[in-house]
């Protein structure tokens, strides 16, 4: 089959190494979302598959109506009810979709397509994208998901730093956020006020804001080297370790799996995350290099803030483990965004740049 050929098997070779933990984790600590969760990844394949099939130069015309899309999904999060305080989901019965986090590869999409379309080393290049990013990033906030709204903010940085701005502009700009930062925390929900505090001493609350750092790293110490077996989890299956099959699966894998486990999972998230950077090195177009850049930046930052946050060294936010994570949304999402990397990875390079209009 000639689809077949626009599929980066390499790529793939990590993803089934991390679907599969995903799945083994998921069936020993929360058996009753097994089904639900291989629902979701064999949905996901088959988007893999579809966008891997379809070339990558064909997004830039859709780019509008993405956008419009994604501002639509968001907005459609409050008109539901509330879950545990927050408006991030939108109810289909035994489906929730979460937009914040399927939209992402289109938000990459678009500020591929805005950064490519800037030229010349001003600043006012991105005021285009910046002005786009603002509505998305509000709206986030607001019901409210800080940790989405890190991932976003790390697309649009990424995407500024690999521009043709100089350095010292940037590094204003950088330092510039960080006087705003006490107005920001003004803006901040009081839990998540709670557990930036916590991260700074989780022993000064150890069964309140703290308890889930404590708990994520009692879990993973308690694994030691070869982990305790499958189904053999205490902190999970006894229901100390919180939200232990989404946030803090890691923590999870650790315990059951140990050290190795974890170490296996980390080898998997690098040899996946460098085949994107391999890729990224092969293209001349400008547009296939920052898409599949932001696609990068999505799957690194998610990453890098879950497994430091299950290891006590950053603060706990909200954010999942692409492909090992429960949920159908960052598991649609992530796959999705691979499959457009997949294609960039094997689209024929005397096809020529795309040209942006």
């Amino acid at each position: 089959m000639s689809f077949l050929k626009r599929i980066d098997f390499i790529l793939l070779i990590p993803m089934v190494g991390l679907i599969g933990i995903s799945l083994s984790i998921i069936f020993s600590t929360t058996p009753l979302l097994f089904t639900q969760q291989l629902i979701f990844i064999i949905i996901g394949l088959i988007l893999f598959l579809f966008f891997a099939s379809i070339d990558f130069r064909i997004w830039p015309k859709f780019f509008w109506f993405f956008y419009i899309l994604s501002i639509i999904l968001l907005l459609v999060t409050f008109v539901g009810q509330q879950v545990r305080g927050s408006s991030r989901w939108i109810d289909f019965g035994w489906f929730r979709m979460q937009p914040s986090e399927l939209i992402k590869p289109f938000f990459s999409i678009s500020m591929a397509v805005l950064f490519s379309k800037s030229y010349g080393r001003s600043i006012t290049k991105i005021i285009k994208p910046f002005l786009f990013l603002v509505p998305i990033v509000l709206l986030i906030f607001k019901q409210p998901d800080l940790g989405n709204v890190i991932v976003y903010l790390f697309i649009f940085a990424v995407c500024i730093i690999l521009s043709e701005i100089p350095l010292g502009t940037i590094f204003f700009g950088f330092a510039s956020l960080f006087l705003v930062l006490p107005a920001i925390w003004n803006f901040m929900k009081q839990y998540q006020k709670l557990r930036i505090l916590s991260f700074l001493d989780p022993k000064s609350d150890p069964a309140g804001a703290g308890y889930n750092a404590l708990q994520a790293i009692i879990a993973i110490g308690s694994g030691r080297l070869f982990g305790l077996g499958f189904g053999r989890g205490t902190q999970s299956h006894l229901l100390f370790l919180p939200e232990y099959h989404t946030d803090f699966v890691f923590a999870s894998i650790g315990e059951e799996l140990g050290f190795i486990g974890a170490f296996l999972v980390i080898c998997f998230y690098f040899v996946l995350l460098g085949r994107i950077l391999y890729t990224v090195s092969k293209q001349n177009d400008r547009f296939a290099r920052l898409l599949a850049l932001c696609i990068f930046a999505q799957i690194f930052i998610q990453v890098f803030i879950n497994i430091g946050m299950n290891l006590g060294i950053l603060p706990i936010t909200g954010i999942t483990l692409p492909l090992l994570s429960y949920g159908g949304s960052s598991i649609i999402s992530t796959f999705i965004g691979l499959g457009i990397v997949s294609n960039i990875g094997k689209s024929m390079r005397s096809k020529g740049p795309i040209e942006i209009k």
